[in-house]
C-alpha cells in the first residue's frame, strides 16, 4: 500500500508541469508533497518551474502595451 503512494522523479515533474496548470486533486498533492520532501533533485525542479513561470508572467506584462 505505501509503495503505490510513493512518486518516481518522472512521475513527480509530470505533476508539477501539470500543477502549474490545472488543479491536482487531493491525493495527487498528498504523493507530490511526499516525494517533494525526500527528494531534493525534485523539489528544486518545481522550484525552478515557479520561478519561470513568475518570470514568463512579468515578460508578458512588461511588454504587452499599455493602453491609454
Amino acid at each position: 500500500m505505501v509503495q503505490n503512494m510513493i512518486l518516481n522523479c518522472k512521475e513527480v515533474t509530470r505533476l508539477v508541469s501539470q500543477g502549474l496548470d490545472r488543479h491536482l486533486g487531493f491525493g495527487e498533492r498528498l504523493r507530490l508533497r511526499l516525494h517533494l520532501a525526500i527528494c531534493d533533485g525534485c523539489a528544486n525542479f518545481r522550484q525552478q518551474m515557479l520561478f519561470l513561470r513568475k518570470a514568463m508572467a512579468r515578460l508578458a506584462d512588461f511588454e504587452s502595451p499599455e493602453e491609454s
